[in-house]
């Protein structure tokens, strides 16, 4: 269950407005900064030039929306006061910034939090993220519902206002090297490899999105070398849970629907799996049985 709207319709409609006017500039910042930085973010990671670019254009942009107090990103340590509001905005500027080098597909993801940050699944207000692909669209949830809009001119133009999963999946993805899978996890993908077609490009937009289109499944699933997998809960896991959820699939993180998982941490990470109901119940069935 997600947190209530009804009192925050104001700053979600100037949300989504303001990110979809940003979309054309990232893009159009992208090609100049492919290059490494000499920062890393807070898990590690080496950051791109277009990573630190894209997280200050949105903490500028969504911060300065009246009634939003909080700005967080997986670039940023801490959460970031930016105002007085209860509206709380989690951020991964650049998802799959790594493919910038190979000039394939990446996105940007947000959720919108009621209150403080690390927050639950039951104070999400809504999400969306940005594909920026052959065509730049936005994809979000609002009250349960899902749109995808073209904003390739930096305004919403409305594709699909009932965006739902088709009943029949046809594809996978998954992440994670093979050799560090869990026996179940690799079960599992050795039962639905003969029966769905892969699709996996590396940024979790991208391939979501893919699930969206087609139906099936996508995974980023717990490793034995890390428990959680390597997804964030606040920026990837919960957001992308709901807009999936709210187009009429599931998620899970291996037991549990993602939007019911406990936040104890900022830059927590959480196991995810994404998809049609059954793909999901044959994936916590399998895991169960093996792990």
């Amino acid at each position: 269950m997600v947190a209530d709207t009804s009192d925050y319709e104001a700053e979600l409609d100037a949300i989504f407005e303001t990110l979809a006017e940003l979309a054309p500039e990232i893009r159009a910042s992208l090609p100049g900064r492919r290059v490494k930085s000499d920062e890393v973010n807070p898990s590690g990671e080496t950051r791109l030039e277009a990573d630190a670019y894209a997280d200050e254009l949105i903490e500028e942009a969504l911060g300065g929306i009246d009634g939003v107090g909080t700005y967080a990103s997986e670039e940023q340590a801490e959460p970031i006061d930016v105002g007085s509001g209860d509206v709380s905005i989690a951020c991964d500027p650049l998802d799959g910034s790594s493919n910038i080098k190979p000039n394939s597909p990446m996105g940007t993801i947000i959720a919108v939090y009621e209150g403080d940050l690390p927050a639950g699944g039951d104070r999400l207000l809504a999400s969306g993220f940005v594909l920026f692909g052959p065509i730049l669209t936005m994809t979000y949830a609002r009250d349960g519902q899902v749109t995808e809009a073209n904003v390739g001119d930096g305004e919403i133009d409305v594709i699909d206002d009932d965006v739902t999963l088709p009943d029949e999946p046809t594809v996978y993805g998954m992440g994670g090297r093979v050799p560090d899978w869990t026996p179940g996890f690799s079960a599992f993908i050795r039962a639905i490899e003969q029966e769905y077609k892969l699709r996996y490009g590396g940024a979790m937009v991208a391939d979501v999105n893919q699930v969206i289109t087609y139906g099936g499944i996508f995974s980023y699933p717990a490793l034995k070398s890390a428990e959680n997998g390597k997804l964030r809960l606040q920026f990837e896991g919960i957001p992308i849970a709901y807009i999936i959820e709210s187009a009429g699939g599931s998620s899970s993180d291996g037991t549990q629907s993602i939007l019911d998982v406990d936040p104890e941490k900022f830059h927590q990470r959480v196991p995810v799996h994404l998809g049609n109901d059954e793909m999901i119940d044959r994936l916590e069935a399998t895991l169960a049985a093996h792990d």
